[in-house]
Parts: C-alpha cells; structure tokens; sequence
C-alpha cells in the first residue's frame, strides 16, 4: 500500500483516467482529479474519496489554478488528458482540430508537467505517467494530426529523462493501442454509429488493462525507471491492422 502518497490524473472524468483514478486508490494513493466535466469527475472523486478540480490542460490560467490547489509534495502525475480529432487526410486537414490535438495532448502535458515539477520534486519521488499510444510510433492514412501529436509526446518523454537524470524524478510512458472507451465517439464529434465501428468484430483493450500498467509502473521500487509499455490488444498487429471475426481489417 502506498498510504500518504498523493496522485494526480488528468482527463479523470472518464475512460483511461477514469480507471487509472480508481487503480491508484485502491492502491494505496489519495487521488487529486483534473477534466473539464467536473459534474462527472466529482462523482468519480466521491466514489474513490478522492478531490475533483476543473482543469482544462489547453487554458494556462485553469492549470495554474488546479496546481495551486494541490498539497505542497506530489509523488505522481498523470498526463492522461489528450485525444483525436478526425481522420482527415493531410490534402484536406482540418487547421483547428490539429490546433486542438496539439493543445491538448502536447501542450497541456508540457503545462502540467510544468506545473508540478516543483512539487513532484518536493516528493522525493516524483513520477511522471504520460499516457501516450502506439501513434506515437507508427503511422495510418487519416491520422497525421493525431499521430504527430503522438510522436510529439514520445519526445517529450525521451528529453524529460535526460533533463531530470541524477533528481529522484521518474517518467514513464505508456503506449496503448485499441482501447474501447469514448474517444473514436469524440474523434467523430459524436458519431456514435461510426465510432462503434471502430471496435466491431473484434475484441479491443480496456481502460482497466491501461490502468494496471500505471498502477504497476507507480509501484515499481524507486531506483527502477520502467521507460516505455506498449499494450495492445491480441487481435491488434498495428494501428492500422486489426483482426475482425467479419474478415475485415
């Protein structure tokens, strides 16, 4: 158990963060949850004796805010919130969703990590969880923004090891690949028919699979870096190659 150790999780309202919530509570963590809906969020902090804070990771101001509120040593972080907007190739892409892709899942995890260096320093066990996917390094027709944006945190992770070797500073990056929550339903603005296609006939990763590996990673002693975990799913050979008892792939 890890009582007294505090964790954060942004994008907590639902799916991945969500789950990952729940994994370190019952782990031992007391939890400090970011999103945007904070009518979801805070019932998913009452279920897990946990606090619920808006954050929106795109506004510098609400990330200012939501670390201020935050007690003074933080020993994890994790950068969960992000997502995929359309699936439009690069000849016809769309300027404010890929704006949107890189606030989000670039920008608002270097302003969180930012944000909380001091106070995961302070931990003198500081652990950062970018959740990040296998777009990270592979590619897909459609998916340029997203997979950019992917590759982008891959980067960051890399260069926060170098910069923070020899400080009692971790960074993990978990990679999944397909995880059946609500982001194709957010991808497709909402298109629940073509978001349920994405997972038809085939048998995708849960967000509880991914917040085993947080979990695992979190409690790994703290001499141990676990650098990088690619989850996928068995009927899953790349982003772009699945398995569908249909025939399709």
């Amino acid at each position: 158990m890890n009582n007294n150790k505090i964790a954060v999780v942004t994008g907590a309202s639902s799916g991945i963060g969500e789950a990952s919530a729940r994994a370190l509570a019952a782990a031992g963590y007391t939890l400090y949850l970011g999103a945007r809906r904070l009518d979801r969020l805070t019932t998913v902090a009452k279920t897990i004796s946990g606090h619920a804070f808006a954050l929106d990771v795109t506004d510098i101001a609400s990330v200012q805010a939501f670390a201020a509120a935050l007690p003074r040593q933080v020993h994890v972080l994790v950068n969960n919130a992000g997502g995929a907007l359309g699936l439009a190739p690069v000849a016809e892409f769309d300027e404010d969703q890929w704006l949107a892709m890189y606030q989000s899942n670039v920008l608002g995890l270097a302003r969180m990590t930012r944000a909380l260096h001091g106070k995961l320093l302070a931990s003198g066990d500081g652990h950062v969880i970018n959740i990040g996917s296998i777009a990270g390094f592979e590619t897909y027709a459609g998916g340029a923004g997203y997979t950019a944006a992917k590759h982008a945190v891959r980067a960051i992770s890399e260069t926060l090891r170098l910069e923070w070797l020899g400080k009692p500073l971790r960074v993990t990056e978990i990679d999944p690949g397909l995880v059946e929550t609500d982001f194709s339903l957010v991808r497709f603005a909402g298109d629940a028919e073509r978001a349920a296609k994405v997972y038809a006939d085939t048998r995708p990763l849960l967000a509880e699979d991914i917040a085993d590996a947080v979990v695992w990673a979190t409690t790994r002693p703290a001499h141990v870096n676990v650098d990088q975990i690619v989850i996928r799913p068995t009927d899953q050979a790349r982003a772009d190659k699945v398995f569908r008892r249909s025939g399709a792939s």
